[in-house]
C-alpha cells in the first residue's frame, strides 16, 4: 500500500474541500460535502454513487480509506459484540460494542499494543507496535455501525450513540490523533456524536491532561487510578513511578477547574492487591483531599470487576468483595457504582483476541519458514 496516498478519512470536510477544488481534481466545492458524508457512512469509493465515475477512479488511485476489516466477531449472550479488526497493514486491534437501555456504546482502541505496562491488562503484554491514525480509530466506529445495520435482527438505522476510548492503547500517548478523532467523530455531516457522550481514559500522563484541559472539550475524562497509594500503584502501574498520585490528582483538579466536567476514577479491583475496606477508606480520603468533600469538584468512582486474563496471573475480586468496597465508599460520601460486567463469555477484556491472532500469525510464519527449509 503506497504511503504517498492521502489518508482521506482523517481529513475534515474543509480539508477535503481544499484538496478537491485544487488540481489535479479541480472539482466544485460541493463535492467535498458529498465525499465527507460517504466516508462517514463507511463507504468505499466505488459506492459513492453521486460522484462522477472519473472522480471515483481518481480518488481510488490517490487516496486510501483506512476503515478496518472485521476478521473475527464474537457475540455474547448479553448482546455485547467483540470485534477483532485487521488494519490496512495487517496489524490487529479490538473494539467492543455494548448494548445499554439508553443506546449502543463502543469501546475503541487508540494504538496497536501499549507501552504502559499495567500488570492487569492484556493490551500491554506484547508492548506497543504503533499508534493508530485518527481514521483508524474512527474506522472502528464506522465498521461496527455498518455491521450492526446489516444484521436482520437489528432495527434499520440503529445508531451508535456513545464512545469510550478504553480499548487497546493509551489515548493520551497518541494525543494528536486522539484529538483529531474527537473532532471527526463529532462533526456535522458525519456520525455527529456529541462529545458529552464520549469518555477518554488515561493511566495518568500528567502533561497531556493539562494539555487536554486547555482544549475545554466536553468529554468525560476517565482516570485509571486502581490504587490509592504510590506504593500500591507503583506495583501495578509503572506510569506512577513517573507521575505519582499527587501530580496526577493535582492535574485532575486543574482539569475540572478548566472544563467544569466531572471526572470518573476507574478502579479495577484485584484480589489481594487493592480490594480491602482499608483500601476503600484510603481511596475516599485521597479523593476528598484533592477533589473536595462537599461537591466542590464532582467526581465519580467506577468499580470494575476485573476480567480474567490468563497471562497476568491476577484474579479479580469476588462479587461480594466488590459490593462491600462500593458500600464502604458510599458510606464515606463517595459516589461509587459497580460497572456492569459485559461479555464475560467472549473474553471481552481488551487485548485477548489480538494476542490470539498474533500467536496464530507467528505459528503460520514459522510453518512457512519450516516448509521452505525442507
Amino acid at each position: 500500500m503506497s504511503s504517498s496516498k492521502i489518508d482521506i478519512l482523517s481529513l475534515t470536510e474543509n480539508e477535503i474541500k481544499e484538496i478537491i477544488t485544487a488540481p489535479p481534481y479541480s472539482q466544485p466545492s460541493y463535492r467535498a460535502k458529498q465525499i465527507f458524508e460517504w466516508l462517514h457512512r463507511g463507504a468505499k469509493f466505488d459506492e459513492m454513487s453521486n460522484l462522477p465515475l472519473s472522480l471515483r477512479a481518481q480518488l481510488k488511485e490517490t487516496c486510501i480509506i483506512k476503515t478496518p476489516e472485521i476478521e473475527r466477531k464474537l457475540v455474547s449472550t448479553d448482546k455485547t459484540i467483540k470485534y477483532l479488526f485487521r488494519l490496512y497493514d495487517g496489524e490487529h486491534v479490538e473494539s467492543v460494542l455494548m448494548d445499554y437501555e439508553y443506546g449502543k456504546t463502543i469501546c475503541v482502541s487508540s494504538q496497536v499494543g501499549c507501552r504502559m505496562g499495567c500488570r492487569f491488562c492484556a493490551s500491554t503484554l506484547s508492548g506497543k507496535v504503533r499508534d493508530l491514525s485518527a481514521s483508524e480509530i474512527l474506522g472502528q466506529v464506522l465498521a461496527a455501525q455498518k455491521d450492526i445495520n446489516k444484521n436482520a435482527n437489528t432495527k434499520a438505522g440503529t445508531r451508535i450513540s456513545g464512545v469510550v476510548m478504553m480499548g487497546i492503547g493509551e489515548p493520551l500517548d497518541n494525543f494528536d490523533e486522539t484529538v483529531r478523532f474527537l473532532e471527526l467523530l463529532s462533526a456535522p455531516g458525519g456520525l455527529n456524536i456529541g462529545l458529552r457522550h464520549v469518555s477518554v481514559s488515561t493511566c495518568g500522563i500528567v502533561p497531556r491532561i493539562y494539555e487536554l484541559a486547555q482544549l475545554e472539550l466536553p468529554i468525560t475524562l476517565s482516570i485509571s487510578l486502581h490504587a490509592a497509594t504510590d506504593a500500591k500503584r507503583n506495583k501495578i502501574m509503572p506510569i506512577n513511578r513517573r507521575y505519582g498520585i499527587d501530580e496526577l490528582l493535582l492535574a485532575c483538579r486543574d482539569y475540572f477547574d478548566k472544563t467544569g466536567r466531572r471526572i470518573s476514577f476507574e478502579c479495577a479491583l484485584i484480589e489481594g492487591e487493592n480490594d480491602t475496606i482499608s483500601d476503600a477508606d484510603t481511596l475516599a480520603t485521597l479523593l476528598k483531599q484533592y477533589m473536595g468533600s462537599n461537591g466542590e469538584r464532582p467526581f465519580h468512582v467506577n468499580l470494575i470487576p476485573l476480567n480474567k486474563v490468563r497471562e497476568t496471573g491476577l484474579s479479580g475480586s469476588g462479587s461480594a468483595s466488590v459490593r462491600t468496597f462500593a458500600s464502604a465508599l458510599n458510606a464515606r460520601g463517595i459516589n461509587a457504582t459497580v460497572r456492569r460486567k459485559l461479555g464475560s463469555d467472549i473474553d471481552a477484556a481488551c487485548g485477548q483476541l489480538r494476542i490470539a491472532a498474533e500467536q496464530m500469525a507467528k505459528k503460520e510464519r514459522a510453518k512457512i519458514y519450516d516448509n521452505r527449509k525442507k
